[in-house]
C-alpha cells in the first residue's frame, strides 16, 4: 500500500500506476472505519457487499486520457462514504432516525447520485452518520448517538454531514458525499480541519434522495486536500458546463459583522485573505448589514418545506426537530408567499455584491470547536448568521481549512468550476509554503 497521504490525487495516481489496488484500498479503508468513540462513523456497511464493488471496478477497462491517463474517471477505485439521506440498492435510507429506516426497508434501486458514483467506479464503503432528517448543525443524534471527531472525542464533528467527515478522518474514505442546506458541509469541515464543496443550487439530482428543503438543498463534498477540489466538480457537474469566468477579485467581511467570532477564527481569516492576495486577486472589504434579515427568512421557508415533507410524522422525532417542524406546518400560504418574495430581493442584492467583487470570503462558522455534552440549544442560530446567506444565494462555496476553524469562499451560482480551481490554486500555494520533511 502507498505511502503517500490520503487524498485523491495521491491515491488515484497509485491506482493508475497499479502499485495499488482497489481491492487493497477497499480493505485497508474497511479497516478504519467507525473508529470514533461512539463508533458510530456508518449507520450502514456490507463488507462483503463492498469488497464485490471493488472487484468490479477493478474490472472496467483501462483507456488512454483522462486526468490520469488511464481513461477512467478520477472517483475510480476510490473509497468514497455516501451521507445515508441517498438510497443504495440493498440498504436501509435512515435519514438519520429509526422511523424512517423502518417505515421505507430496504431500497430498491440505487439514487441518481449512487448511481453516479457505481458508474464512475468508486467504491462506496457506506452510509454515514447524520443529524436527524439533516436538519441540524451539531451532529448530536439522540437515537444513533452523537457523532464524535476520530482521535479527538470530546469533539463534535458538527453536521448535518457528520459521519462524512469522520469517514474522511479516520480514513475510512478517501472523500465522502455530504449535502448542505444552511451549513451542513461547512460545518463540519470548518470544525474537522477538512476542505468541503457545496455545489450550486440545482446541480446534480435528487432522485433517490430525501429533501429537507427544497429552496435551499445542495450536493456536495467533504476531502482533505483542496488541490483535489476540481476533481470532485464532475459529478455534479451539467452536461453543459457554463463558460469560464475570470475570478480575479474577492471582498473580505466587514470586521463588524465577526462580533461573535472567536478571535483564533477571525485571525485565521486575515491570514487566508493574505494567501488569496498572493494568488494575485484583489482585496477589497464588504458591509454586510443588510445580511441581519437572513437567517428570518430562511429558517421559515426550511420550515414550512420540511413540514410537508415529513407531515404527519411530525411526533417521531426529537422535541426540537418536532418543534420546528409543528411551526413550519403552521406558517400560513400567505406569510409563506411573502417570505418568497424577501428570499427572491435578497437573492438579488446577492447577484449585486457578486458582479461587484467575484468571491466573497468570511469564517464558515465563528467558532473552532463544539464540544460534546455541552448546551448547545443556542448554537444552531449562532452558526446559521454565518451561513445562511449564501445558502438564500445558493451558491457555490468552497471551505478552506486552517490552523484555527475554517473559511467559506463564494461566488456566483453556476461558477463551481472557476471556485474550484481558485481553492486548488490556494492549496497548491500552501503546500509550496510548508517547508516539506526529509
Amino acid at each position: 500500500m502507498t505511502d503517500a497521504p490520503w487524498t485523491l490525487g495521491n491515491l488515484r495516481r497509485a491506482l493508475a500506476n497499479g502499485s495499488v489496488t482497489p481491492a487493497g484500498l477497499t480493505a485497508l479503508a474497511l479497516d478504519r472505519s467507525n473508529r470514533n468513540a461512539g463508533r458510530n462513523t456508518y449507520l450502514w456497511q456490507d463488507r462483503a457487499w463492498t469488497l464485490a464493488e471493488a472487484d468490479r471496478a477493478a474490472a472496467m477497462p483501462r483507456g488512454e486520457g483522462g486526468p490520469f491517463d488511464d481513461g477512467r474517471s478520477p472517483l475510480w477505485g476510490l473509497s468514497i462514504s455516501v451521507k445515508d439521506c441517498f438510497d443504495l440498492a440493498g440498504a436501509p435510507t435512515t435519514c438519520g432516525v429509526r422511523f424512517y429506516r423502518d417505515l421505507n426497508g430496504i431500497a430498491a434501486r440505487d439514487s441518481w447520485l449512487v448511481e453516479r458514483l457505481r458508474t464512475a467506479g468508486a467504491v462506496i464503503t457506506g452510509k454515514t452518520h447524520l443529524h436527524p432528517l439533516a436538519y441540524g448543525i451539531t451532529g448530536e443524534n439522540h437515537e444513533f448517538g452523537d457523532c464524535l471527531q476520530p482521535g479527538n472525542e470530546g469533539a463534535l464533528t458538527g453536521g448535518s454531514s457528520s459521519g462524512a467527515a469522520a469517514s474522511v478522518l479516520e480514513g475510512s474514505a478517501v472523500a465522502a458525499i455530504g449535502t448542505d442546506t444552511g451549513g451542513s458541509i461547512r460545518a463540519p469541515a470548518a470544525l474537522c480541519g477538512l476542505a468541503g464543496y457545496r455545489a450550486s443550487l440545482g446541480r446534480g439530482d435528487w432522485r433517490g434522495g430525501a429533501h429537507l428543503a427544497q429552496s435551499f438543498d445542495t450536493l456536495g463534498w467533504l476531502f482533505r486536500d483542496l488541490e483535489d477540489a476540481p476533481l470532485l466538480a464532475d459529478l455534479f457537474a451539467q452536461e453543459t458546463i457554463p463558460a469560464q469566468r475570470r475570478l480575479n477579485r474577492f471582498a473580505v467581511v466587514a470586521d463588524s459583522f465577526l462580533h461573535d467570532c472567536e478571535p483564533a477564527v477571525a485571525a485565521s481569516l486575515r491570514a487566508t485573505a493574505v494567501e488569496l492576495q498572493a494568488l494575485g486577486l484583489r482585496a477589497s472589504t464588504f458591509d454586510p448589514a443588510w445580511w441581519t434579515e437572513s437567517f428570518a427568512i430562511f429558517a421559515p421557508i426550511q420550515a414550512w418545506e420540511a413540514a410537508r415533507i415529513h407531515a404527519g410524522h411530525c411526533d417521531r422525532f426529537e422535541p426540537s426537530i418536532r418543534e420546528r417542524l409543528e411551526w413550519g406546518a403552521r406558517i400560513s400560504e400567505s406569510e409563506i408567499t411573502a417570505l418568497r418574495q424577501r428570499h427572491a430581493e435578497f437573492c438579488a442584492r446577492m447577484d449585486e455584491l457578486f458582479a461587484s467583487h467575484d468571491l466573497l470570503l468570511l469564517p464558515a462558522i465563528p467558532v473552532a470547536r463544539l464540544d460534546a455534552g455541552a448546551d448547545h440549544s443556542r448554537t444552531r442560530g449562532r452558526l446559521l448568521r454565518y451561513t445562511t446567506p449564501f445558502s438564500l444565494a445558493g451558491v457555490p462555496v468552497v471551505t478552506i481549512p486552517c490552523g484555527a476553524g475554517g473559511m467559506q469562499l463564494a461566488a456566483m451560482r453556476g461558477c463551481d468550476e472557476d471556485l474550484l480551481q481558485i481553492a486548488a490554486q490556494l492549496g497548491a500555494r500552501r503546500k509550496m509554503a510548508t517547508p516539506q520533511l526529509p
